[in-house]
């Protein structure tokens, strides 16, 4: 059968999305729905509610489609185990599935995978194999293993009981927002939002579902828009988890009847939206997780007037690896800005630098004396800050109020508040 060939109701339907729900209800947790006046207020939407996944078991959504998937194995299957491939959260959704059920399993990630989800992985007693600098060959490796060691292999998303499985958050959804206009859902496979769509769709064809990639993995609006499968040669993506190359038989044929658009999200947008998730919701979230919020907040979607829902999907991020991503999003919301000034009396000059930015309402996060430039003057001292405000009007205020001080000037500023870009 061709890709073009299959129907979104041979694959998966409301009914099994509503089995899956009962076959997982004492596993999963029904996940909160947390309303934002702020990204209600920034995106233009009447309101905003983030689904936050990143608070269910294994730090994300994957486990409501593994243990679907692995609850349905007959015996034989579960006395041979099973094996997978994975950026880490299905890795982790069907380690924990096989711990419940007593079921062996064999995970195979790609090198990419960060070591927080593939120690998580391994603590729910499933042998981790890495293999592959992109996930395509990890998966091949999975499927050999599958073979040579007659294990069922579950996918990560092109599986009927996988999607309806995922499915199960937009029901909740329906229960949490029942005047749900549009959601916004992260695309690596399009296991999550083929089953999310098919829940809600069959509820309300007029709920809009929005699918989200980030730019450097964008490979489901071009399918859609040739009406075949479009793999990309290379993924390029702070955003690991959905990191995919392609969308494949099953969960393009439901994208295609059951999704209605899908936007695409750079790396900035996607490193600014952890930033704010974590200031603004108190929620720590990988970047594959706040795609959906990216997208909100971005010029490529119009949500003006609208209930929306964003499924915050993981929050299997390292902290060292969350904590580049705040900073990488602050710098490009212009909440930071590194100043290299001139002393003219060091190390005494630099109280009056820190009173200044105290004045200001700011905070110095990095002060430093660094290394001389031919430019520089012989009677004075370079030295280098990190600030952080509230963006950059402040942070304007407070590069003039450096640049005013007695005895010291400013001889650079990046990014410079003082500018228009």
């Amino acid at each position: 059968m061709g890709e073009s060939d299959l129907t979104a109701a041979e694959i998966v339907s409301l009914a099994d999305v509503e089995a899956a729900r009962e076959r997982i209800a004492n596993v999963v947790h029904r996940t909160p729905l947390d309303t934002s006046r702020t990204f209600a207020d920034m995106s233009g939407a009447r309101s905003v509610g983030l689904k936050l996944e990143a608070m269910q078991r294994t730090g994300s959504f994957k486990i409501r489609g593994a243990y679907n998937r692995l609850s349905q194995l007959s015996a034989d299957e579960r006395a041979n185990g099973v094996v997978a491939s994975s950026a880490g959260n299905h890795a982790q959704g069907v380690a924990l599935a096989g711990q419940l059920l007593d079921i062996d399993t064999t995970i195979v990630v790609p090198e990419i995978t960060p070591a927080a989800k593939i120690d998580a992985t391994r603590g729910y007693g499933a042998d981790v194999i890495v293999e592959g600098e992109q996930y395509e060959a990890s998966y091949e490796r999975a499927l050999d293993i599958a073979d040579e060691e007659r294990r069922e292999f579950v996918h990560p998303f092109d599986d009927a009981a996988i999607i309806a499985g995922q499915g199960t958050i937009g029901c909740e959804l329906l229960e949490q927002l029942p005047d749900l206009d549009t959601v916004i859902v992260s695309i690596g496979g399009g296991g999550l939002i083929s089953g999310i769509a098919t829940a809600l769709k069959a509820h309300d064809s007029d709920v809009r579902v929005i699918g989200v990639q980030p730019e450097g993995a964008a490979h489901a609006k071009p399918s859609l828009e040739k009406g075949e499968i479009r793999r990309l040669s290379t993924v390029d993506t702070v955003a690991e988890g959905i990191a995919d190359a392609r969308l494949l038989e099953k969960t393009f044929a439901v994208v295609r009847e059951r999704v209605d658009d899908v936007v695409a999200v750079s790396d900035d947008e996607l490193s600014a939206a952890v930033a704010l998730t974590a200031e603004r919701a108190k929620v720590v979230a990988e970047a594959a997780g706040v795609a959906p919020v990216a997208a909100l907040l971005s010029d490529g979607l119009d949500v003006e007037n609208e209930t929306v829902a964003a499924v915050v999907s993981g929050g299997n991020v390292g902290l060292r690896e969350h904590a580049e991503l705040v900073r990488s999003g602050l710098l490009k919301r212009g909440r930071y800005a590194t100043v290299r000034l001139e002393l003219r009396n060091w190390p005494t000059g630099v109280a009056a630098v820190v009173d200044a930015i105290e004045e200001c309402g700011a905070e110095l996060d990095e002060l430093a004396r660094v290394r001389r430039d031919r430019g520089d003057r012989p009677n004075r001292t370079p030295i280098e800050l990190v600030v952080a405000g509230s963006g950059r009007n402040h942070l304007e205020t407070v590069v003039e109020s450096l640049d005013d001080l007695d005895g010291i000037g400013v001889a650079e500023c990046s990014p410079d508040p003082r500018s228009t870009g």
